[in-house]
């Protein structure tokens, strides 16, 4: 019987390589590909292919080892491509990079559609598509990335989801769909329940604190942070994470609302340590409705209270449980904290 991922990878990848090709950036925010990607590396190659970066200078892709098997890719191209000439110009590159690193037998894993028409000359033994997201709903999000999706779907031998809704909203799209939900360190997190010392730029913010870590986007409740920080002055938000796709003049600035920027994934624990609730602002919008946020649990491990906006797979399974508060409005959260 196979008891955990190490089991999973191991079985599952048998010598054979595995391109990754990813939309996030390998030093971005370590979540979901990080996870399952550094424990398949365990076991066999693993080259995790970005997105190119345009710039004026040299033509290349750039090639950084992580550890023994585990490979980051990042391809350079120059500014003024048309979307065939990236096309071709990222085609060419990954021919190359398969020939230089001796890659014989591969799997191909995405976690984006985008990547599928300059990889359709590849000649994989699997095709996996890992929807962690509904893409499309996302901000700044290519029109085209629908079709696309629906052209991998066809390729591909198995899909999974990174959470139940999204499940609810593909599992009709392919024969060999299955849910899968993000799992976390419980270790690594659980270390925030004995930790003492606090981070420098944290440890003078009085208490209470609510704290959030996470990308900072358009799926970021603004106006509620804003109401219950100006509602509740001696209030404290901790919030960290890089702020994207929305202008950093739109977030509410009060004495009471502490932005810390990124942080890494092993400085996490002695941040959240020092919280008095953990917070999943989330806006209720299209980029939000299919989402399944792995904090959740990672919060939880913490030994953590939880306030959250009614994400559906934070209401079900977390909610309904007990296990997390759900609110829908400012005084709610006023309430349950």
């Amino acid at each position: 019987m196979i008891k955990n991922i190490e089991e999973v990878s191991c079985a599952f990848l048998h010598d054979v390589d595995l391109l990754c090709f990813s939309h996030l950036r390998w030093g971005f925010v370590f979540q979901r590909p990080n996870h399952l990607l550094t424990r398949f590396s365990k076991h066999q190659r693993v080259f995790f292919i970005e997105e190119p970066i345009f710039h004026d200078g040299e033509e290349r892709f750039h090639i950084e080892n992580y550890n023994d098997n585990l490979y980051v890719v990042t391809p350079h191209l120059q500014h003024g491509l048309t979307s065939e000439e990236v096309h071709k110009h990222l085609q060419k590159m990954i021919s190359s990079l398969i020939l230089q690193m001796q890659v014989n037998r591969y799997y191909s894993w995405y976690y984006t559609p985008m990547a599928l028409p300059f990889t359709e000359h590849l000649n994989p033994e699997m095709v996996i598509y890992d929807c962690m997201d509904e893409l499309s709903a996302f901000k700044f999000a290519p029109p085209e990335l629908l079709q696309y999706e629906k052209d991998l779907f066809t390729k591909a031998d198995i899909v999974f989801t990174g959470g139940h809704s999204i499940y609810e909203n593909k599992k009709n799209a392919h024969h060999n769909i299955y849910s899968f939900p993000s799992s976390i360190d419980k270790h690594h997190f659980g270390k925030a329940r004995k930790m003492k010392s606090e981070p420098e730029d944290q440890k003078n913010i009085p208490h209470p604190r609510f704290g959030f870590f996470g990308v900072i986007d358009e799926r970021f409740d603004i106006e509620l942070i804003d109401a219950v920080a100006k509602a509740k002055p001696d209030w404290h938000f901790v919030l960290l994470g890089p702020v994207v796709k929305i202008d950093p003049a739109s977030l509410p600035k009060y004495d009471n609302i502490h932005y810390l920027g990124g942080k890494k994934y092993d400085e996490l624990p002695a941040y959240i340590a020092g919280w008095d609730i953990a917070t999943i602002p989330f806006a209720m919008n299209e980029s939000t409705r299919f989402i399944s946020p792995t904090k959740t649990p990672e919060y939880l491990a913490a030994g953590k209270p939880v306030i959250s906006t009614p994400i559906r797979d934070v209401v079900s399974p977390y909610g309904n449980n007990g296990l997390v508060h759900i609110v829908f409005n400012a005084d709610e959260f006023i309430t349950a904290a």
